[in-house]
């Protein structure tokens, strides 16, 4: 039957335009049933029934013009065959002109209905293949499994990313797309889904049929039947190499530039050390019977320099050694370096120091980080201006995890409440004539990569103005590699 309907829908389709063959298909329709009614002896008191099938036919396959033209032939049929005085038109009992009214309006309310039907079908045909089509030829990654995880479906985007032929594919464990040490992710995704929760888009890694791995941006979401019932999972996954690789450059020079910043103040932080040194060899030279504690001062004060450069440093190497770290004591070296600075504008520092804070991550980033939010506050704030800074080991009351509260706190001109959504938007920036816009969009990237948040308070009008930033680092934190 399916087979003659799609014959059928396509000879619809290539006569849509011609009127005979809609009107006479539908002429044809009253035909095979009045002929049915004539030589089938079990459809002969069915006149009625046969007619009103001959009417949903048409009015499913043709159109409902030639619908309503078919019931108006079958309403004129059911008067000459089975309304008394048969074979005649003419119509002697009210009663009968009643059936052949209700029947007319019988037939076209169900063609009406028929014909909605068929354009409710039409449309979600349409939308399945305009759906199909973009899927298929979407640029990323689009596959589906069933609920144990068995891939399904594969469109060609996942076969360029992954390798994979559909043939290939499908059938596969989706687990096999991850490597080894991120098989674990997959299945609590799987569980979670399964389980009726969500997932939300976050940065993996993938791998592809050769073994070669790539960044991803994942998002995946379970598939529901009919009746709400969870029938498996989709997965969109974007290849992010390029966007990485940009991210990674636009980090470096921002961290760079970070370091320029701290030019000034190295030069005047090394400038006092280094006469001392100059002074001590001097006296050293002409006093014979001090040499030895001059130059054991000379020697301190060389120390001094070595430390004020390594500090420099951590800002610029490379940050691939993770490791533990105290950001109480990295804070300390971050108001050092800036001391200078700090006491030339007669600013106020208040530290502010509670408990253990050791964290895992990356010493040369949290240095960058905290750079950053000191050099904000105080460019914000007019001489004489008071700054608080403040690490405790505290917990993410939303999720019970153990870590590092620090806050930096000024009371400067403060962010207008307006621009507060944009300032961690890459190249947004308040400074017009210094400021990059990347500062605290690379700070909130590395706070996220640690796992933890950045959140910001600020009032910018009436008498008490300022700026707060409150950070929350976990003590533990898997950094993915891609992030």
């Amino acid at each position: 039957m399916s087979g003659i309907g799609a014959n059928l829908k396509s000879w619809i389709a290539r006569n849509r335009r011609s009127p005979l063959a809609l009107y006479g298909g539908a002429t044809l329709a009253v035909w095979v049933a009045l002929s049915l009614w004539t030589f089938s002896p079990v459809l002969h008191r069915h006149l009625f029934v046969l007619l009103l099938a001959a009417v949903l036919f048409t009015a499913r396959f043709l159109g409902f013009g030639p619908a309503v033209f078919c019931s108006l032939v079958s309403t004129a049929c059911l008067d000459f065959f089975a309304v008394p005085p048969y074979f005649s038109f003419a119509i002697h009992r009210s009663a009968d002109a009643e059936r052949l009214a209700a029947f007319l309006a019988i037939s076209l309310l169900a063609a009406s209905m028929a014909r909605q039907r068929t354009l409710a079908e039409s449309r979600a045909d349409r939308t399945t293949r305009e759906m199909a089509a973009i899927v298929e030829y979407s640029g990323d990654a689009i596959f589906s499994t069933d609920p144990d995880g068995t891939i399904t479906g594969w469109n060609r985007a996942a076969q360029q990313l992954y390798g994979y032929t559909p043939e290939e594919a499908i059938g596969l464990p989706v687990a096999q797309l991850s490597p080894p040490e991120r098989r674990d992710e997959v299945e609590r995704n799987l569980e979670r889904l399964n389980r009726g929760g969500h997932v939300a888009s976050y940065r993996t890694e993938r791998m592809r049929k050769d073994g070669t791995r790539w960044p991803a941006l994942l998002s995946v979401s379970s598939l529901r039947n009919a009746r709400g019932e969870i029938v498996g999972t989709s997965a969109i996954a974007r290849d992010i190499s390029a966007e990485k690789k940009s991210e990674e450059a636009i980090r470096r020079s921002e961290k760079l530039a970070t370091a320029g910043r701290l030019a000034a103040s190295m030069a005047h932080e090394i400038n006092n050390p280094l006469e001392a040194v100059v002074n001590l060899l001097y006296l050293a030279r002409h006093d014979s019977r001090h040499a030895a504690k001059y130059l054991i001062q000379a020697e301190q004060e060389v120390g001094r320099v070595a430390r004020l450069a390594q500090q420099a440093l951590g800002f610029v190497r490379d940050a691939s050694s993770l490791g533990s770290m105290d950001p109480a004591a990295i804070m300390d070296e971050i108001l050092q370096l800036y001391s200078r600075k700090l006491e030339g504008r007669q600013i106020r520092v208040t530290r502010r120091y509670r408990g253990p804070c050791q964290i895992s991550g990356y010493s040369g980033e949290l240095r960058q980080l905290l750079a950053n939010l000191l050099v904000n506050a105080v460019d914000a704030m007019a001489d004489g201006g008071s700054l608080q800074v403040r690490v405790a080991a505290g917990r993410d009351w939303s999720t019970g995890i153990e870590g590092v509260r620090i806050t930096v706190a000024d009371n400067g001109s403060g962010i207008p409440s307006d621009h507060l959504r944009q300032i961690f938007e890459p190249f947004y920036t308040t400074k017009k004539d210094t400021g990059t816009g990347l500062g605290l969009w690379v700070s909130r990237g590395i706070v996220e990569k640690h796992g933890g948040w950045i959140r910001v308070r600020s009032r910018a009008h009436g008498r008490a103005t300022g700026t707060v930033f409150s950070i929350f680092i976990p003590q533990q934190h898997e950094i993915a590699r891609v992030a």
